[in-house]
């Protein structure tokens, strides 16, 4: 018999502690603690909390910011490395799953750096990491492309869980791959951006995007965004005081919980930090899918074909003859070579 659980879902809605990885990670694992105490089972951070966003790829020409990408490098962290096992010994000592945006530096290229959301188990383990596939934008001064290796669903306590970084909730195939696997629960990891065109309301954007999901793919949206705290503001208007009026902007962040009906579960936030919780019932992902449900009865896949490359993307690869007799042939060393990038990755 089928048999799916009700989850209680906590969306985080707060600033990092602005390019102070340790300050932050110490944030995060007190929100941890916080949305446990509510009875949580998955605690959902905003996109790369860990330790912030690059925002002045939005205020400042490119030759201005640079110095700020270097800060930005030394700050981000290596996964594995002692910030994640500080977040995962968080979620172990509570009993929850986490899902974490962080700047992650490559460990073969300390001016690399990825927007990459971190699934963490209940038991402290590192279920998977996700690279945003492509940056959005000015973003694409900071951030190198991920690749198909993390386009994967965690098949969990909770429920299938999966999740995408920002823009990426607009990219209908990465969405798709996800549902294709059988998603029930998805993150939607962002950040505030009141540096947007004038006429661009994020908040609703963002709501629309997980309403979409949610809608099509009939399952539950959690959605997690930052905020703009007075330090960030700071950080730049003495330089650029044409930027304190844009970051001080409304209707720039949305956090919430939206239903496999499309429609808000619970109260959403706008702008202000907090948390909210909601009850994900995943039992009411299976009805309506009697009308839509796009990836089973309600397509055709004689028409529609789509395949995803989830090979990892390495800067090079090493074929070590040592390695290979060692192993047992070429063969053996080609699926052990394979293993070490995958977990590697």
């Amino acid at each position: 018999m089928l048999d799916l659980p009700v989850v209680k879902v906590a969306a985080v809605q707060a600033a990092p502690v602005f390019l102070d990885t340790e300050a932050t990670v110490d944030k995060a694992c007190a929100l941890i603690a916080q949305a446990a105490a509510e009875g949580a089972s998955l605690v959902a951070f905003p996109e790369v909390f860990v330790p912030g966003y690059p925002y002045w790829n939005w205020i400042m020409n490119p030759v201005e910011g640079s110095p700020w990408f270097e800060k930005l490098c030394r700050c981000a962290i290596e996964i594995p490395g002692p910030e994640i096992q500080r977040i995962a010994q968080a979620a172990r000592a509570h009993g929850t799953h986490v899902v974490i945006g962080v700047n992650e530096r490559s460990a073969t290229g300390i001016g690399t750096l990825y927007n990459t959301l971190v699934f963490i188990g209940p038991d402290g383990r590192v279920l998977g990491r996700h690279r945003k596939l492509i940056p959005t934008w000015a973003e694409k001064l900071t951030w190198a492309n991920g690749d198909g290796a993390s386009l994967r669903v965690y098949d969990t306590a909770i429920g299938k869980l999966g999740g995408l970084a920002c823009g990426e909730n607009t990219n209908t195939l990465a969405r798709f791959s996800l549902l294709a696997q059988g998603e029930l629960l998805h993150v939607a990891s962002y950040i505030s951006l009141p540096v947007a065109p004038p006429d661009y309301d994020m908040a609703e954007a963002i709501k629309v995007r997980a309403m979409a999901h949610s809608f099509e793919g009939k399952v539950f949206t959690v959605v997690s965004c930052s905020t703009i705290s007075e330090e960030i503001i700071q950080a730049f208007a003495a330089t650029h005081p044409q930027s304190e009026a844009m970051l001080r902007r409304r209707n720039s962040a949305f956090s919430g919980v939206i239903g496999p009906d499309g429609r808000s579960v619970g109260q959403p936030l706008i702008d202000d930090e907090g948390i909210v919780y909601a009850e994900a019932d995943l039992s009411r992902c299976i009805q309506p899918r009697q009308m839509h449900d796009i990836t089973g009865h309600y397509n055709r896949f004689d028409i529609f074909d789509l395949r995803v490359d989830r090979r990892s993307r390495q800067p090079a690869q090493f074929l070590d003859p040592d390695a290979q007799a060692a192993a047992g042939g070429p063969e053996a060393d080609a699926d052990g070579d394979r293993t070490a990038r995958d977990a590697g990755q």
